[in-house]
Parts: C-alpha cells; sequence; structure tokens
C-alpha cells in the first residue's frame, strides 16, 4: 500500500538553523566547488550539521552513473575525477578544523576501480593536512572489485561504511542496479581484511519493508561484521522516485535502535531523521569507549 498522506508528521518537521559555521561551510562549497551529499541528496540534517561545524564531503563529481529509485543525487554520464580533489578536501578539513571527516561518493560504474583511488589519495592527503582528524569512508559497491576495495583499505580509514538502503525483495524496485549480497560480501570482506576498521552500514524504513524482513537484514549485516548501524525514514524527494509506503513513528525507531542492541551491534543510530552521517563523530567515540 502507497500512502496517500502528503502532510509530514510533527516528528518530521526541521527547525533550519545556520550561523557562523553553517555560513564558513557554505562558503567553502562556493569558494572550492566542493560537492557535499548535504546538498547533492538533500538531506534534512543539513543546518543541524553545518551548525555545529560537520559535513559529509562528496567527491569524484555530483553525477552518478546509476540510477537508484529512491536518491536525489544527480545522474548521467559523470566527469573524469578531478586529480586535485583530494588536496582541495583535506585542505577544507583543515581549515574548517575537523575531528570527524565523513567522505563518500557518487558511483563511478565508468571507472575500473570504482573510484578507489580517489579514496585512497584522500585519506592520505586528509592524514596529511590533518593528522588528528579521524577519517570516515561511505563507499559505493566497487561493482565487486576486491582490488579496488583492499585499495582502500590500505589507506587506513577509521571507519569503512556501505549502505544496503533496503531489504533484499525491494532492491528490483529501488536499487535496480545494485545486488544485495554484493553489498554484503563488500561488508565481510572489509571485516576480514582490516579488522581494526570498523564497519558501518545504513538503512531506509518506509519504503514498503517489514519488521520481519528488517530483523533479517541486521542479522545478515552482523554476519558480515557489521558494528555501526543508522536506520532512517525514508523521504521521496520528488513524485516520479519510489513512493513512501508509510512514515514510522519515533517510539518504533526506539524499537528498531533496541532490537539492534540486543542483536549485537556495538551502535545503532535510528530515528526519523537519522542519515548514514548523522552524529558520526558520537557514533564512533561510543564504539572506542565499548573496547
Amino acid at each position: 500500500m502507497i500512502l496517500k498522506q502528503e502532510r509530514k508528521p510533527p516528528w518530521l518537521k526541521v527547525r533550519i538553523q545556520g550561523g557562523p559555521q553553517a555560513a564558513r561551510i557554505e562558503k567553502w562549497h562556493r569558494d572550492h566547488g566542493l560537492h557535499s551529499v548535504c546538498r547533492s541528496a538533500a538531506c534534512p540534517n543539513q543546518g543541524e550539521c553545518w551548525s555545529r561545524g560537520t559535513a559529509t564531503f562528496m567527491i569524484l563529481g555530483n553525477v552518478c552513473s546509476r540510477d537508484c529509485a529512491f536518491c536525489n543525487v544527480a545522474h548521467g554520464t559523470p566527469v573524469s575525477p578531478d586529480p586535485r580533489e583530494p588536496a582541495k578536501v583535506a585542505a577544507a578539513v583543515a581549515e574548517l578544523g575537523l575531528r570527524h571527516a565523513v567522505i563518500t561518493s557518487v558511483t563511478r560504474d565508468d571507472l575500473t576501480d570504482g573510484g578507489a583511488a580517489q579514496f585512497a589519495a584522500l585519506v592520505a592527503a586528509i592524514r596529511r593536512a590533518s593528522p588528528g582528524c579521524r577519517v570516515e569512508l561511505l563507499i559505493p559497491d566497487l561493482g565487486g572489485n576486491r582490488q579496488a576495495l583492499a585499495a582502500i583499505l590500505a589507506a587506513e580509514p577509521d571507519v569503512l561504511g556501505h549502505n544496503l538502503e533496503t531489504v533484499p525483495r525491494l532492491y528490483p524496485q529501488v536499487r535496480s542496479r545494485a545486488d544485495y549480497r554484493r553489498s554484503l560480501e563488500l561488508l565481510s570482506r572489509s571485516r576480514e581484511i582490516a579488522p581494526a576498521i570498523a564497519v558501518k552500514s545504513g538503512l531506509m524504513v518506509g519504503l514498503g519493508e517489514s519488521r520481519r524482513e528488517l530483523t533479517e537484514v541486521m542479522k545478515d549485516l552482523l554476519q558480515a561484521g557489521c558494528r555501526l548501524l543508522t536506520v532512517g525514514q525514508y523521504l521521496p524527494p520528488t513524485r516520479d522516485h519510489h513512493p513512501l509506503h508509510r512514515y514510522v513513528s519515533p517510539e518504533e525507531f526506539i524499537e528498531i535502535k533496541n532490537e539492534g542492541a540486543m542483536l549485537g551491534f556495538a551502535h545503532v543510530e535510528a530515528g526519523p531523521l537519522v542519515r548514514s552521517s548523522y552524529h558520526a563523530e558520537e557514533q564512533f567515540k561510543e564504539i572506542i569507549d565499548a573496547e
């Protein structure tokens, strides 16, 4: 059943936030031609995160080679990777004084390594420019390229994330060019190759999944070695995207969070407005404290 309701419930209303830190990040976007998932994916937490001086940088351009039915990022034919991009993003991280930098990218099926070399170069550039900054990567599936994944892990990010996004039954409608098992294998292989690097994933709810299916995905993630999980409400960017089936209440998000903790995740961030990088620094601190 597709939700007919147009009005968002009160818990999804976002108070616009700004301030000096948000203005600085906005200026960096404008002056240096940087991209962020905050903007490109129309993240509802942009104001909150920017006002706290945090942002998720998006590399390898702002045009994705895939056209997932849930995503607001533009799709089409991407341009060639910018060799200056790692240095530019590292300079932004240093200038903004970030302690925990989150880096994601569009999917680049046009590149042999899926963009792995750019990720690895960026980690190295951030380490040079900001030695005390933790680096969290949120990567695409790299087309299942094991060598590309190994190259990224060799750069030693602090967190390696890859989102499953939804339950396997909905992949044909929501992620038609992705593969659930391929994504699970990426997470599992990451844990095998670099056990010291925290593995993270993210899910959306409200696309038509059942709670039983969600539980099974969480179990699959734990089996793959995933320790950090984010769960948030799916919000269709436009009427042309995958339809919304239901709004999940804050109370049910608490149930999901508690279930994840009971199953064995080190940390679960779950809530209506939670996205992959939401409170990323706090999540990492919690997993470190647990060890």
